[in-house]
Order: C-alpha cells, then structure tokens, then sequence
C-alpha cells in the first residue's frame, strides 16, 4: 500500500532532503549501513523490555532507510549493487527488531506470544520473497495492505502504546499473511497470462510429443520402408549380391593360377 500510494509522496517530501545530503561527504551505502546499527540497536534494547526507547530507535532507524534512496539519485550513484544493499538491509533489520520483540516475550513470562513475531517476520519474508522472484521472472508484485512500511509503523505504535502491542501484533500478522496471498494471486495471474499467449500450434505439438514417447518398432517400419522403395533397393546393393561376386571373383583367380 505505501509503494503504490504513498511512495510519490514521500518522495517528493525527502527530495530537498536528500538534494541537501547530496552536499555533504555522505553516502547512499553510509545511511543503509547507519540504518542498519540503529535497528541492531532497537531490537536489542526491546528484548530487555526498554520499550519506549526501542520506539525512539525505530523511529530513528527508519530515517535513514528513506533518505538512502533520495541522496542516492541525487548524487547519480543509483545501481543495482544499491537496490540489492537496500533490500538485505531491511531483512537484517526486520530479523533484529522481530526477534527482540520474541525475546521480550519469553523472558517477560509470555513464552506463546513469541510467535507472533516470529510468525510476522516469516510472513514478511514470503511477501519480500514473492517481489524479487516475480521481478526476476519480468512480473509486477508491488503492492499489498502490509508491506514493510506499515510494518515498522504497526510496530512503532505498539512499542510507544505499549498496552495494545499484543493486540497490534495480532493485525499486523493477519495482514501479512493477506498481502502474502494478494502478492501470490497477482503473480499467478500475470504468469497464467504469459502462459496463454504461447501458440496453441506449438502447445499441441509439444504435449503430443510428450504424450506419444518413441517406439523401436516404429524405427523397423520406417527402416523398412526405406529400404522397400524401389529407387533406393536398385541403388543400395545388398550384402547377399556383394559376396557373390566376391565368390566368383576368386575362382575366376584360381583357375587361372597355373600354380594350381
């Protein structure tokens, strides 16, 4: 939801910010590397139960994580080796911020609700998981109701309004796991469509080939064919005619050897 509707808005927002960043030594790669501190940070300060600070941890980790891409166009040092930085960066903070909230969990004497974490950090791992393969098969998976912005920001107001963090948790994995299956349905149909298009002709024919595996007697009745075609039996001599003369090359030679 924050791609396709938010995204532009944001954008235009940090772009000053990042056309100022651009004048300093910073760069794209030093505040994805700051970003990724601040949530190593923020996870271990929530798994000791220090909440609020974890709030203004994760707060503070996530400016960096909108200003890395601004800064970077701005500088013109947009790459792919960046986008692919970026990407781990956000598993490897969504690991740490998760997994301290489930060991806030287990060491507060609530060992079940762990898994809510974990079950929100496995969803966000298949939604992040559907977009890189749908790219790299030519597809579009952008979108959905939970995608990691309104992550961080679900975990965010839970931290701050610790009293509702279970409850926030809770919606927040029921919206993953929605976004998993939307993500899963706009893939399929875009892939079922590129199926579709492929010739009927060709489709036929290949699943008649795999349908009708050969067969050696179907070689003997070809080779026989050939071989009873008038043209080709006068051309080809047979083995039978060949020794003959052979035979009566070699006694036409004994008879006249006077030495025999």
């Amino acid at each position: 939801m924050f791609d396709g509707h938010l995204r532009a808005g944001v954008d235009k927002r940090t772009g000053p910010i990042g056309a100022a960043l651009a004048k300093t030594p910073l760069t794209a790669d030093s505040l994805t590397i700051l970003g990724i501190v601040i949530s190593i940070l923020a996870g271990v300060v929530v798994g000791t139960g220090r909440l609020w600070i974890g709030f203004v941890l994760v707060v503070s980790g996530a400016i960096p994580d909108l200003l890395d891409g601004p800064l970077a166009k701005m500088k013109g040092t947009v790459s792919k080796r960046g986008a692919f930085f970026d990407s781990f960066a956000d598993r490897i903070s969504d690991l740490f911020l998760f997994g301290g909230l489930g060991w806030y969990f287990i060491h507060s004497g609530r060992a079940s609700l762990a898994l809510l974490p974990f079950g929100i950090y496995g969803a966000a791992s298949l939604i992040s998981y559907q977009r890189a393969k749908a790219e790299s098969l030519g597809f579009s998976a952008k979108g959905g109701v939970m995608e990691r912005g309104e992550r961080i920001f679900a975990l965010a107001a839970g931290l701050f309004f610790s009293f509702i963090l279970v409850p926030i948790l809770w919606i927040t994995l029921v919206l993953s796991v929605f976004t998993v299956l939307q993500r899963f349905i706009k893939i399929w149909i875009q892939a079922s469509a590129s199926v579709s298009s492929v010739p009927r002709r060709y489709r036929k024919d290949h699943q008649t080939s795999l349908k009708r595996p050969f067969q050696r007697s179907e070689f003997f009745r070809s080779s026989s064919r050939r071989s009873s075609h008038p043209r080709r039996r006068a051309s080809t001599p047979s083995a039978s005619s060949s020794f003959s003369r052979w035979l009566e090359h070699r006694s036409a030679r004994s008879l006249e050897d006077p030495k025999n």
